[in-house]
């Protein structure tokens, strides 16, 4: 059994687990099976881990979960885990269910920040500085990518991905492919703009930022069908990384991506704001 002084007495640990001498565990924390925490970890009342593996300096407030069995009816008691990174934050009733299939593990970048109620399902994939705010949900086996931003009570339908630096607005709800770089909101979730703030942020360059504004606006053009519209962003901004990745997303959709519906975008047809 393990003890040390940044232990709280009342905590439950696991034989099986392997914990950094520095990790803090608050009073009744669950620490289970096949569980590894490394260094700088501070861990809260109540807090249940099993199944995982958490980066350094991650925090896990009270009453998250994570390595709970997935709600997947599919699944058959097989080993699989979750692999949280490092500097992440986990708050309050957060959950993060361990993956189905044999030797899988639901994956959760460095740097992210999952707010209380957040809840990632079975197989997720979430990239580095990843936000979810307030009882975000996403579904089994959906992809989030690097910076994206998922507001308060949205809700996410399991397979599909999320591109690079998007930000949703709370309470949206999608079933296809969020774009890259973009502003989205609704149900269904629509693209309205180019997430101009998030980019600079981020250290995107301003002809960068204009190139993938242009590239987003010729996507939502009801002149062009998906196919020429990508063809004719390639022709046009041809080795910037960033259009190319916009390219490569909608391109490799299996989901499909949504990009444009005549209702949602009434009224919306002038200039974003200044990039």
């Amino acid at each position: 059994m393990i003890t040390t002084d940044k232990i709280h007495k009342t905590a439950i640990i696991d034989e099986t687990a392997k914990i950094a001498p520095d990790v803090e565990i608050g009073a009744y924390a669950i620490i289970g099976r096949d569980t590894v925490i490394e260094e700088g970890c501070k861990i809260g009342e109540s807090a249940n881990i099993q199944f995982a593996h958490i980066g350094k300096n991650t925090r896990i407030s009270p009453f998250a979960s994570i390595g709970g069995e997935p709600q997947d009816l599919g699944y058959k008691n097989e080993k699989t885990g979750v692999i949280i990174g490092e500097n992440c934050w986990i708050r309050e009733f957060a959950t993060v269910n361990r993956a189905s299939g044999e030797g899988n593990n639901t994956v959760v970048g460095n740097n992210c920040l999952l707010m209380a109620y957040s809840h990632v399902a079975h197989n997720c994939v979430l990239g580095d500085n990843v936000i979810m705010a307030n009882a975000a949900t996403i579904g089994g086996h959906c992809h989030v990518g690097f910076g994206a931003f998922l507001g308060g009570m949205s809700v996410f339908h399991q397979n599909l991905r999320i591109g690079d630096m998007a930000i949703i607005s709370g309470a949206s709800a999608a079933r296809l492919d969020i774009i890259p770089y973009c502003k989205a909101e609704g149900i269904p979730c629509l693209p309205v703009g180019l997430n101009a703030i998030g980019l600079r942020r981020k250290g995107v360059d301003k002809d960068s930022r204009d190139a993938i504004h242009k590239a987003i606006r010729i996507l939502r053009n009801e002149s062009y069908n998906t196919t020429q519209a990508l063809e004719l962003i390639e022709s046009e901004f041809k080795g910037n990384k960033y259009v190319d990745n916009l390219v490569e997303f909608v391109r490799t959709s299996k989901r499909g991506c949504t990009l444009r519906d005549k209702a949602a975008y009434h009224g919306l047809s002038g200039e974003d704001e200044d990039v």
